[in-house]
């Protein structure tokens, strides 16, 4: 199920994490076999979920996984989340003067989806976890501290950090087909479906 969800300016923060929570949700409502979407009640393999998402998609994905493993999500297994150039904030003040400018009332610099907390990584509601990064990528130092947080964390799972050489921030959507992007793909393949 691919999620759009509401962005700033129109739908100010939160709202991009309110939408992919109740998506999330739509879809376990689903587990039961009797959803409003046939295929979905027909097809999924609501043992076997996951969570990605590229940019601030890997954080609202990260956002997720924390809210399964705080509060549950009924008859669904959360089994992976996948990141790929995750946003974590910025890598100087300037860089995080934007969240403060997207969402003034949401906590700050010290807002848990801005910086997650180590304990909060602890609480990841999944098994594995996989974090593509980009050599020239501005985020990458960000995306690196929250690999090594979460391996600190005391999280019971496995995390995974793939990095593509050369290339910047989110490069693949320039070139879906250039032989690092189908790198990329196939990584995110073979994480789903390892058994």
């Amino acid at each position: 199920v691919s999620v759009e969800y509401g962005l700033f300016p129109d739908r100010p923060i939160p709202a991009c994490y309110e939408d992919s929570w109740a998506a999330l949700n739509w879809v376990a409502s689903h587990a039961g076999g009797n959803g409003p979407e046939p295929w979905l009640n027909d097809h999924a393999d609501f043992g076997r979920v996951f969570i990605g998402g590229g940019s601030a998609g890997g954080n609202i994905a990260h956002t997720l996984a924390f809210q399964v493993g705080s509060i549950g999500l009924p008859r669904v297994k959360l089994v992976g989340v996948i990141m790929v150039h995750p946003f974590f904030g910025g890598t100087s003040p300037e860089e995080d003067e934007m969240w403060l400018y997207m969402c003034p009332t949401n906590g700050g610099l010290q807002d848990p989806r801005l910086k997650p907390p180590a304990e909060d990584l602890a609480r990841l509601g999944c098994e594995r976890v996989l974090i593509f990064v980009a050599e020239k990528d501005f985020l990458k130092p960000v995306a690196m501290n929250y690999y090594e947080d979460l391996k600190k964390s005391g999280w019971k799972g496995t995390v995974e950090l793939v990095e593509t050489h050369g290339e910047g921030h989110s490069f693949y959507f320039d070139n879906l087909k250039c032989e690092k992007a189908v790198e990329l793909i196939n990584k995110f393949v073979s994480f789903i479906t390892q058994l």
